[in-house]
């Protein structure tokens, strides 16, 4: 990648970091950190000198690979070695297998009691599903953030895996750590922060058990305010087979809409009869279906009307409204592009400082950032720290 920063940027500077690499939500939770400034660590198995050679895994961006083997003593004492140095640590290993390697919480805690120990789960660190497998979608089917989502008399539908690895996960997880270090700041002690997908996907639902709680939601799919049921908060199809995105909730948004579409004078439904959304459902549909996408995001471009051309990734990374903004940055003129860092700050901004590497490629830079000799990684060289000698 062209034009990365090489120096930590952002509001985490100052902030060391020691990621256990994982899969899926412990990665993102250590890109976020990494990108807002964080000295990030990531340990993982990999060639001690492989070559500073560009991957495809974004989410191994903004820190340096060091290649550990944490099944070794040497490589057990390196982590250590660096938890004395570092804030936080996080990991996303199944329960108990930090501890079996010798690197849980009272391992870490014996060498540093200032330490926050991040530890990111499916089913959480205790309770009868804890050491079973799982992914993100056993973890919001179990939560109640799956069912919901779907079309009225269909399935439920999977929202990627957004909702339990990266929403109720990795973000819960980062909350998590900042909401320790500033705790710290009063008690000069670390603590361990348990953030389990069922627990922060089932967060997520909060204002949905709300809504049940008032009576003012159904537990049937398509049929409430903001899960397709309402045709002003809906997706429609367009007459090139794309999609335009409706949220036109408020009733001055709701005027706009009718204008937009041409119906302001037509005899339709009010607009919470819920008896008759469906047949107002119809008459939006037939209207959307006589233009294309752009056409009709042309036609609303001025109007407050919450509509919005349903872009797949690849069109959001070049829509002018997201250029503008730089809300993805794109090395060379084809790409490939990127989600830029999130969110954004007044006075330290966030960067993507590192392009991702191979596995074990930022071990002697990365050590040597943390006060750890050339001399001495060549003495946890000779005794295995990073894979068999």
């Amino acid at each position: 990648m062209v034009g990365l920063d090489t120096e930590p940027s952002g509001p985490l500077r100052g902030l060391r970091v020691v990621e256990l690499a994982g899969i899926g939500p412990g990665p993102f939770a250590g890109m976020m950190l990494g990108d807002l400034g964080a000295d990030v660590l990531r340990i993982e198995r990999g060639a001690v000198d492989a070559k500073d050679t560009e991957t495809w895994d974004l989410l191994a961006r903004s820190r340096p690979s060091v290649a550990v083997d944490l099944k070794s003593a040497a490589g057990r004492e390196l982590v250590l070695l660096l938890c004395e140095r570092a804030d936080v640590l996080i990991e996303g290993f199944r329960p108990g297998v930090a501890e079996r390697l010798g690197l849980g919480p009272e391992d870490v805690r014996a060498r540093n009691e200032r330490l926050v120990y991040g530890r990111i789960t499916g089913w959480g660190q205790h309770g009868t599903l804890a050491n079973r497998a799982g992914h993100d979608i056993n973890y919001i089917a179990m939560s109640g953030a799956l069912w919901p989502i779907g079309p009225a008399g269909g399935d439920p539908v999977l929202p990627l895996n957004l909702v339990g690895d990266f929403g109720g996960g990795a973000l819960f997880l980062v909350a998590g750590v900042l909401a320790a270090l500033f705790e710290r700041q009063s008690s000069g002690r670390g603590q361990v922060v348990d953030a389990a997908m069922v627990d922060g996907s089932a967060s997520l639902t909060t204002m949905t058990h709300a809504l049940l709680n008032l009576g003012y939601w159904v537990e049937e799919r398509g049929a409430n305010l903001l899960d397709g049921g309402a045709p002003f908060y809906a997706v429609y199809r367009t007459r090139d087979d794309r999609h335009v995105a409706v949220g036109a909730l408020e009733p001055q948004f709701y005027v706009e809409l009718l204008e937009g579409l041409g119906l302001a004078d037509a005899d339709l439904p009010a607009q919470m009869d819920r008896e008759r959304w469906p047949e107002l459902r119809e008459r939006f549909a037939d209207v959307f279906l006589t233009r294309t996408r752009d056409e009709w995001e042309e036609q609303f471009r001025d109007r407050d009307a919450c509509v919005s051309p349903v872009l797949s990734p690849r069109e959001a990374a070049v829509h002018p409204i997201n250029v503008e903004r730089q809300v993805f940055r794109a090395d060379g003129p084809l790409g490939p592009y990127q989600p830029n860092p999130a969110p954004r700050f007044a006075r330290t901004p966030g960067a993507i400082g590192r392009a991702p590497g191979l596995a074990g490629s930022g071990t002697r830079a990365g050590l040597r950032g943390w006060g750890v000799s050339d001399d001495d990684v060549e003495a946890f060289r000779r005794a295995g720290a990073f894979g068999p000698v």
